[in-house]
């Protein structure tokens, strides 16, 4: 039985609590997770997001990049309970902050001020000769690929494709958070990609409440309470124990 009356005297005693979120947090609002069998990858070529497939057919790649994260993930998603709580704990000056892998904005729309995106967003479009970045509601997509309206460089969107590095702001940005934390929410998350899979072992003064449907590879090694739940299931659960109003 999950102990959220624990759950949430940790976070009512912690002075440091940050958040470590994945693709599982996002389920309930609309967007699927990548792997498994009812992944994003089970219905399109996971090589559109390769950067040599992409800067070699770059139209090709556009194409399905538009359908999945502007087209689908774009239009429907909206911040659920479990991103309104991470919000409202920060806004209450209970949580530093959030990292997360997720690349949708959906912290952020939720009221989250301080967002580690380790692995980018979605929301701008990056020029791969010049470097400049603008909002991607500033380009046509009907019109693929599109190009940068300084040098006409290819655009790109500026989240992390295969073979590509995590941003060194980013990655030093999340180390500082884990690493100065007293208390880290991980939720949903499997803890199988790297090199964020490590994060959570980075907190090391941290106790670790750790938010899934199924257990993940830090359930028996790092985790030190485990709610096996959905996200919004359990935001709902530690709300109600911490009197916090999700609107």
């Amino acid at each position: 039985m999950n102990d959220y009356d624990t759950a949430a005297r940790w976070i009512a005693e912690s002075r440091k609590a940050a958040a470590f979120t994945g693709a599982g947090i996002s389920v309930e609002s609309g967007i699927p997770t990548f792997r498994g069998p009812e992944g994003l990858w089970s219905r399109y070529d996971p090589q559109v997001l390769d950067l040599g497939y992409f800067y070699e057919h770059p139209r090709e790649s556009w194409e399905v990049i538009r359908e999945i994260f502007y087209d689908y993930m774009g239009a429907k998603a909206r911040p659920n309970a479990a991103h309104k709580l991470l919000a409202e704990l920060e806004r209450r000056g209970k949580l530093q902050g959030v990292i997360t892998q997720n690349i949708d904005n959906l912290h952020q729309e939720a009221g989250s001020r301080y967002v580690v995106e380790f692995h980018g967003t979605a929301q701008t479009l990056l020029c791969t000769e010049c470097g400049d970045r603008t909002p991607f509601t500033e380009h046509d997509l009907d019109t693929l690929p599109p190009l940068c309206k300084k040098c006409g460089g290819l655009l790109k969107p500026d989240f992390i494709f295969f073979g590509e590095g995590i941003p060194p702001q980013a990655y030093q940005a999340s180390m500082a958070l884990a690493e100065t934390a007293d208390l880290l929410l991980v939720i949903g998350t499997t803890g199988e990609v790297m090199p964020a899979s490590m994060i959570p072992y980075e907190a090391r003064q941290a106790r670790v409440i750790e938010i899934n449907v199924q257990p993940s590879a830090y359930t028996e090694h790092r985790t030190d309470l485990f709610l096996q739940a959905k996200a919004t299931e359990a935001a709902k659960e530690l709300a109600e124990r911490l009197g916090v109003e999700l609107q």
